[in-house]
């Protein structure tokens, strides 16, 4: 079994839920030895209880210490933590793909350096479905995003436009577009769709619709994808986690991807 060393990005809702997972000892062969928060303070509070407590680092020294970065920081804090792990030749887990989508050099970079990028599926479902798909032809690909409207009320589009949100008494669809500029206005709610694209026919091509709805309680995405290989359909309802705009299982989907480092057995594409 290989053993790699985990840095963390980002100490929050996705990070300390991983950080707890591998302090456990749940995922054999990881052993976490540095973290880096906006709050060191409160990190330092959050670590205490740990078996093995991690240093408390900057963004960018994360990958002098770890083979393994895990970035789930805020948005604007990719850049400084993803630089150096593909520079370094690092394995970069990343649930910020819309920040990938407009920093497509660092894919190119990791070609000459021998980096990984990974992004795990996140919240969302059939991401190898689509990738097998796009091993021949798709012709379309539409999500539809659902969501409560509090989720959505601080995303840069929501305020831009200046949409009204409050007392919502039926669904209302706030954005319909690429991928690309669904990534740009939701930053922190549709990560999943610049994933979508990635995977499959490209953020631009993919076609996104977000609803801020009243009647669901929970994150929905639904995916339909024509393809000369196959046409599916897909639907998740995601349970929130204390941060309106993440899923519980956003987390648990880098832990899946952290096992299949060192796993015996690897399932899916």
């Amino acid at each position: 079994m290989s053993a790699y060393r985990v840095a963390i990005a980002g100490l929050g809702t996705i990070g300390l839920k991983v950080a707890r997972t591998i302090d456990s000892g749940d995922l054999p062969g990881l052993s976490l030895v540095a973290v880096s928060a906006r709050d060191q303070k409160k990190a330092a509070s959050n670590l205490s209880d740990f078996i093995v407590i991690p240093k408390i680092i900057g963004l960018a020294e994360l990958a002098d210490e770890a083979e393994v970065i895990v970035e789930c920081a805020p948005a604007a804090a990719f850049d400084q933590s993803a630089n150096a792990a593909i520079e370094k030749g690092r394995i970069l887990i990343t649930v910020s793909a819309g920040a990938l989508l407009s920093r497509p050099d660092l894919i190119k970079l990791a070609e000459k350096t021998g980096a990984k990028i990974i992004v795990p599926t996140g919240a969302l479902i059939g991401l190898d479905a689509v990738r097998a798909a796009a091993e021949g032809e798709i012709s379309s690909v539409l999500h539809i995003v659902r969501k409560p409207a509090a989720s959505l009320k601080d995303a840069p589009h929501i305020k831009q436009n200046q949409i009204v949100l409050e007392h919502l008494a039926e669904p209302l669809r706030v954005f319909k577009g690429s991928a690309l500029a669904a990534a740009k206005g939701f930053p922190a709610n549709v990560n999943v769709a610049a994933a979508l694209g990635l995977a499959g026919i490209g953020a631009e091509n993919t076609q996104v619709e977000i609803w801020a709805d009243p009647t669901v309680d929970r994150n929905t995405h639904e995916i339909s994808v024509e393809a000369d290989s196959a046409r599916f359909s897909m639907k998740i309802e995601n349970v929130p986690s204390v941060n309106a705009a993440t899923g519980k299982i956003t987390a648990l989907s880098v832990i899946a991807a952290l096992r299949r480092l060192t796993a015996p057995l690897v399932l899916g594409t």
